[in-house]
């Protein structure tokens, strides 16, 4: 989501969510992993990491926000930030 317009300390929120705690924490660390080795790139501040029901990485203009779906559905801040555009995902193309 593109909230650049309704916060002062973000640009972009990117939520994933993960089927358990276990997989919640591996998106977090794929994320960590693709966002160090591609842009050099290291959060800020890291919360929820030993729990995996919601884990937020902050990078400053980019928060990442990792759920559960129990979680996710709970705090739905999908609603919250209605206002904010939305940015449509594209995976990349994976070489065989």
């Amino acid at each position: 989501m593109d909230v650049s317009d309704l916060v002062v300390i973000t640009d972009i929120f990117l939520i994933a969510t993960g089927t358990s705690s276990r997989h919640v924490k591996s998106l977090v660390a794929e994320a960590e992993r693709v966002l160090k080795e591609g842009m050099e790139r290291r959060p800020s501040r890291r919360e929820g990491v030993d729990h995996g029901k919601w884990v937020l990485l902050d990078y400053g203009d980019i928060v990442f926000h990792a759920f559960d779906q129990e979680t996710r559905d709970y705090y739905e801040l999908e609603l919250l930030w209605a206002d904010a555009p939305r940015i449509e995902y594209e995976p990349a193309a994976v070489e065989a």
